[in-house]
Parts: structure tokens; sequence; C-alpha cells
């Protein structure tokens, strides 16, 4: 992480500005960990955190050509940027550029900042209440209705795990992209309501005004504020519920796809084929991702090769999370267009003029089965297995290995680590040298040790006369093994900011506090587009 800058070509913001206004493929990344970039970042900036750079940047940025800003708080001209351009270059990235004097150039000239995470989808869930104006209820109305037995359905628009955690009592897991798909299964009698909810706002908003686009014949409403609405009305959510929403009927695939052809047309949704696909990535000057938006579980039961798990609800929510590459072409993917077609209509709103359709995309074709393939990336390291290393801790304590955890704070926090690890960053090793000091052995780990990997020859920098050690499978592995995990956050070496921690996660004993504070930002946003010149979502008739 300390390689040269020398070739790293400096950009002032109004060039950045241009630069996000002319039509030609960017990625603007933010090299600082994610929860301190969750503080005050450009509204284009895609959160890139050092530390995991080698894991996030070739899915991000894969065209390795593409032009890419990187940016900090411009606090020190040898900051993370500058260490991130420089290794981005090292791993082959040919047109990177650093914004000079960072967040706070940006701002110095009058331009806008943004705290929070997935703030394009955030702000654009904003939008498209106010210019719609979808339609509303406040939680409780919802109990009042629940409560007397009211001819009614409630759709959770988040992946299982989140429903899984919290959920509406009644409601039943329906994923976005899901939405019009199963809707008509859920809810076949067009007198019966349908409550769509997420977290907060962003996923019913849109998950509701899916509903309305495709018109549904049923009152359609978002639950007002989500789960956060309905804890701080007051009223209980149900916890370890895993209740999905069936497959469609024939007769309702029927329905799906043909609501969502007239929202394809109204929003101006195209269809390429195999043959163009293939041509679009052949060509060397513009970006191509190809994503499935179907479930996971779909997706690892049979995928197109070279597509990556996307699914449609999710990208359209944290659509940063997914495409580093502004300007990029969107190729999406499902068995019956209709989920394709309604995640292409929500991207081209948002910006993505190339988001299309793949025609028949898994008709006759080859595919592969399970996740899809994993990070690569070259780490020399020397590994211990589980076994040794519970072996090494049992020993007396001066002939003990020092452990360090360089996975995320709230993993280590609520999760568990190895007894007596140290937790730290892996952009922060300095931190982490001064604050254990002299060591013979030292042990790194993470929740599936990729991180802990990359991190060796930072580790051997700050120790080079230890012996520096990366644990096999990381805490995962030893977890399986069924060793012991320690709670809380006894031994840091860095302040807990590596990550932004959601209204939930904290630990401070008042969590309405934190869902106000998110609620009230997700709503401000809007305000904010209207001073932003280089911010603008497309309208259609």
């Amino acid at each position: 992480m300390n390689a040269g800058e020398s070739s790293i070509t400096a950009i002032d913001p109004e060039t950045l500005a241009s630069w996000l206004v002319d039509g030609d493929e960017l990625a603007v990344l933010d090299a600082r960990e994610q929860g301190v970039y969750f503080d005050s970042h450009l509204f284009h900036a895609a959160s890139v955190p050092l530390s995991k750079l080698e894991l996030v940047l070739p899915r991000l940025v894969p065209r390795r050509s593409a032009r890419v800003v990187w940016c900090d708080d411009g606090s020190r001209p040898d900051g993370l940027a500058a260490k991130a351009a420089s290794r981005a270059i090292e791993l082959g990235w040919t047109n990177v550029s650093s914004l000079d004097g960072g967040t706070a150039a940006w701002e110095a000239e009058g331009r806008e900042l943004y705290s929070g995470v997935n703030v394009p989808s955030k702000a654009f869930g904003e939008f498209v209440e106010v210019n719609y104006h979808t339609p509303h209820m406040p939680a409780a109305e919802v109990k009042a209705l629940i409560d007397d037995g009211a001819d009614m359905i409630i759709l959770d628009s988040r992946p299982m795990p989140e429903f899984t955690n919290m959920s509406i009592p009644t409601g039943t897991d329906c994923p976005g992209a899901e939405l019009v798909h199963r809707v008509k299964t859920m809810a076949p009698d067009p007198d019966t309501l349908v409550v769509v909810n997420c977290a907060g706002r962003t996923r019913s908003i849109i998950g509701c005004q899916s509903l309305v686009n495709a018109g549904l014949e049923n009152r359609v409403v978002a639950l007002e504020n989500g789960t956060m609405g309905w804890e701080l009305a007051g009223f209980e959510v149900d916890r370890g519920r895993a209740v999905h929403a069936p497959d469609p009927t024939d007769a309702d695939r029927s329905w799906s796809r043909a609501a969502a052809a007239r929202v394809g047309e109204r929003f101006g949704v195209v269809e390429i084929d195999a043959d163009t696909l293939a041509a679009w990535q052949a060509d060397p000057n513009r970006t191509t991702f190809v994503l499935d938006v179907r479930t996971p579980e779909e997706f690892e039961a049979g995928h197109l090769p070279g597509s990556v798990s996307s699914p449609g609800g999710q990208l359209v929510q944290a659509t940063d999370e997914y495409v580093g590459t502004q300007n990029a072409r969107l190729v999406l993917i499902d068995d019956d267009r209709t989920r394709a077609t309604m995640t292409a209509s929500w991207l081209r709103q948002l910006g993505w003029a190339d988001a299309v359709v793949l025609a028949d995309a898994l008709d006759g074709a080859d595919l592969e089965v399970g996740p899809g393939p994993s990070p690569q990336f070259a780490a020399s390291t020397t590994t211990i297995s589980v076994d040794d290393l519970a072996a090494k801790l049992a020993l007396e304590p001066a002939e003990r290995p020092t452990v360090l955890d360089l996975g995320d704070s709230i993993k280590y926090r609520k999760k568990g680590h190895i007894a007596d690890a140290w937790w730290g960053v892996r952009s922060r090793m300095d931190e982490a040298r001064s604050a254990i000091g002299e060591i013979r052995s030292i042990v790194l780990t993470s929740s599936d040790s990729l991180v802990a990997a990359l991190a060796a020859t930072d580790a051997q920098t700050a120790w080079p006369d230890a012996e520096v050690l990366v644990l096999d499978g990381g805490n995962r592995a030893w977890n399986h093994a069924g060793q012991p995990m320690e709670p809380g956050f006894t031994r840091p070496t860095t302040e807990p900011n590596d990550i932004w921690y959601k209204p939930y996660d904290h630990d401070d004993g008042v969590p309405a506090e934190h869902m106000q504070n998110y609620l009230t930002w997700e709503v401000a946003l809007v305000e904010q587009l209207d001073r932003d010149p280089t911010v603008s979502f497309p309208t259609f008739d």
C-alpha cells in the first residue's frame, strides 16, 4: 500500500464537475472506510475502501481503461485517495486520477456533499414520491386495519435476511423486483389492499410505485417510514419469520409479463439479443455489466456464464454497490422479462440510459450452477489451520501468537471474535502497530480470510521481524469448527468507523433517535438535488 504515486494525475473540482455531465463513462470512487465516507462524500462517489480495494474494484469497474477518479477528504496529499489510485494502477487500471484537495476542495467551491450510503438511490426514491405522488399510509392506520381483520396483505420489499431480522406482523417477504412478478398470486381479489414496506422509505416507495405503474387494480400504499416508522409509533415487530411470496401461477405470469411490457414501453426499455450482447462485451471502449435480477436462489440454480447475481430490488435500492462505472451498459437478465423489464424501467429513470433487457436470456443456454465467480487477487501468504491456531493459543501467554481481526467492527462486536483478538482496519495498520506494540508472531483473520490475506504484506511491513500468518478460512472456519467466539468490542486498535452502522446496529440505548435521524435524512435528500447541477433524473410521460 505504500507504492509510489508519481504517475497519478490530479484534477480540480471544476474538471470533475464537467466530467460528471459529459456523458462518457466515469467511475468516481471514495477510498475512505465506509463509516467515514458515510459522513460526507460526493453524490456520484461509490465507496471503495482502500482496505478492500482488490476485492471491490474489479467488480465495480471491470473495464480497466475506463476513467477513474479517486477521492478522500483531501487532508493529506499522500492520503487514501493517492494510495488507492497507485494501487489501482499497479493492478492494471490505466486511466486513473485523483481529486485534488478531495471533498474539502469540492465543498470549498460551493458544491454539494452528501451524507449516508446509496445516496443516488435514496435521493431517487424521495424524488419518485414527490413527483409521482406515491400513495402512503401511516403505521397507526395500517395497525388498525390489521387489528380489524381487513382484507389486506403486507408485502415486505427487502431480502429475506432483513425480513427475518424484523418484519411487520402478518407480512410476507417479496423483494422489490418480485412484487409485480408475484403480487397476483398473493392478491387475486382486486378489493384486497396491498401495503408495501421496507425498513425505511426507498424500497417501499419504489415497490408501491412499481405496482401502480404496472396497473394493478388493487389499492396500493407504501407503509410510511417502514419498520422504523412502525416501531417509532410504538408497535412491536416480529422477529425470526421466514415467509416468502409463492411462485406465480401460469395465469399470473401472463398478467405480470403483459403489465411489465406496458411499463417497459412507457419508459423506453428495449431488448437486445445474444449477438448484440456478444458485440457489446467485445467492445474495448465501453463497459457492459450483465446483471441477473432474479432471486439469489434462482441464480445459483442456473445462470448465464459471466452474469452477476443482482436481485432487482437491491439493484435499484443500492445501484452503487453493483455498478461503479457511470454511463455503462447494463444488460438485465431474468427468465420471462418481467423482473428485468421492471428493473430496467427504474434504472432508466435513475439515469442509466443504456439499461436494457436480454431477450430469451436463459432459453437454450448452457447455464452455470453456483454463486458465481469468487474475487480473484494475488496474495502471497502463509496460512495456519484452525486446529494449529487453537493449539498455539492454548500455550503459555508468552508463547501465544497475537491475533488481529480485520473483519468489520459490527461482526467483531456482535457475532464474536477469537478470544483476546485485537480488532483493526487494514488501511490503518500503523495504528494497529502502535496499539499492539512489538510481537514475535501475528495471525491475521477476517470473516472469510480474504481481507486478512490481502493485509499480510501490510502487516509484514508494520512488523518486519515478526512471523505473519493468515487463519485459513478466517472467522467462519473457526466458528464452524466449534471453536469459542468472544463477544464485545474488547481490543480495538482504531475507531470503529470502518462501516456504516444502521439505526438498529447501535448499542447506545437510543434506537428511536437513530431511526428518526435516518428518516429525516432520507426526506431531506430531495432538497439537495435542486442545489446540485451534477445531478438530474430524466423525466418520462
